[in-house]
């Protein structure tokens, strides 16, 4: 094998966990041997010590340490050491193997990210243990001000979240840096079982608001998780009309998102107003379903008695506002409802947005002036 190719085999070596071979190439080359203890691979910038760590490979990584004299504390490009990638990928004998020859438990890659909060982004309570069990702090944050709960919460396995609870029984009571809680997190997620375990443990505020204002009862209706929405209504009596920042309310933010079943469970079960208007700039649902271009949330909010003629702050409806975005199917959609509310502006308004032909075509065949 040419001495240019070797260096490029080794990496492939520890992926395969084929020690024996390693141990060949390196025996032959001395001097290989001392540049491959400093060296990174790849785009990535990796050493082989991360190759072993993160594909589990005990017996390499004890050999790489131990006989290569590699360093533990080794960093890649993104500033990742050992101990973050053999968390991360849940290689349990690898982590403890770590701890046990040094790594520093708390070790920071690019973001600020502990071991630990990587080993919460899987769901393995043992490895999450055993970096507690060696001094990992729970309440660091990373840059986005997440801690390892945050992540737990996210990532939805109860045990783990009973787990820190029991280790640091503070750690739900954090925020990030645009003031979002494990349970937003948890909510917008759609993780049940942890919403129902952080609302019996956790004194979380009813409707704490982010940054934008927003719930975790928005949050679930924005991403279609009912069952967590009706959770918050029936163990947090949380609002269903929480406004925010901009006066837009759970309704909106599911006509934005297109959740047709949300919009139907507020309606049809919680009797909210399905012309409710967001208070800032006085849109309806059916405004923001055209704004976004969602024929089939404009169809569910027209069967729920939307109002076709719906003006917001400046005179605008829904027709409008699919002419902005050049939605042609959401304009033939509300035409063929019977929106006609002075149809030759709206052609006109058309005609100086909208410049595709299919579009003029479409005005054209429902006979509006263009």
């Amino acid at each position: 094998m040419a001495d240019g190719e070797r260096p490029k085999l080794l990496p492939k070596l520890i992926q395969e966990g084929r020690l024996e071979v390693l141990k060949e190439e390196l025996g032959r080359d001395k001097e290989l041997s001392g540049r491959v203890r400093r060296k990174h691979y790849g785009r990535s910038g990796d050493t082989l010590l991360h190759y072993a760590a993160r594909h589990g490979h005990l017996g390499i990584l004890a050999y790489l340490v131990e006989t290569l004299g590699m360093d533990l504390e080794g960093f890649n490009n993104d500033y990742k050491r050992p101990l973050h990638e053999a968390s991360s990928m849940g290689r349990r004998d690898c982590v403890l193997y770590l701890l046990a020859n040094g790594a520093a438990v708390d070790c920071l890659k690019k973001a600020d990210w502990t071991p630990l909060m990587m080993a919460c982004t899987r769901r393995n309570l043992e490895v999450i243990k055993d970096l507690i069990e060696h001094g990992a702090n729970p309440l660091l944050k990373n840059k986005d001000g997440w801690n390892s709960f945050h992540i737990a919460s996210r990532e939805g396995d109860p045990q783990i979240i009973r787990y820190l609870l029991d280790v640091s029984p503070g750690s739900w009571d954090t925020e990030s840096k645009i003031k979002r809680t494990p349970l937003h997190t948890a909510a917008m997620h759609g993780r049940l079982d942890v919403v129902r375990l952080l609302l019996e443990r956790c004194p979380y505020q009813p409707d704490s608001r982010d940054k934008c204002g927003v719930t975790p009862f928005t949050d679930a209706i924005q991403n279609g998780h009912l069952g967590v929405a009706r959770l918050l209504l029936e163990k947090h009596k949380a609002c269903y009309k929480a406004a925010d920042v901009l006066g837009a309310q759970p309704l909106h933010q599911a006509a934005v998102a297109a959740q047709d079943e949300a919009i139907r469970f507020l309606v049809s079960d919680l009797s909210v107003d399905v012309n409710e208007r967001a208070t800032s700039i006085q849109l309806t649902a059916l405004h923001y379903a055209a704004k976004e271009g969602h024929v089939r949330t404009i169809q569910t909010l027209l069967s729920l008695d939307a109002d076709l003629n719906a003006k917001d702050g400046k005179s605008r409806t829904a027709l409008h506002m699919a002419c902005m975005g050049q939605h042609a199917p959401c304009i033939q959609v509300l035409l063929q409802a019977g929106l006609r509310d002075s149809p030759d502006s709206a052609g006109n308004f058309a005609q100086q947005l909208v410049k595709k032909s299919d579009l003029l075509q479409l005005f054209e065949r429902m006979n509006i002036s263009a």
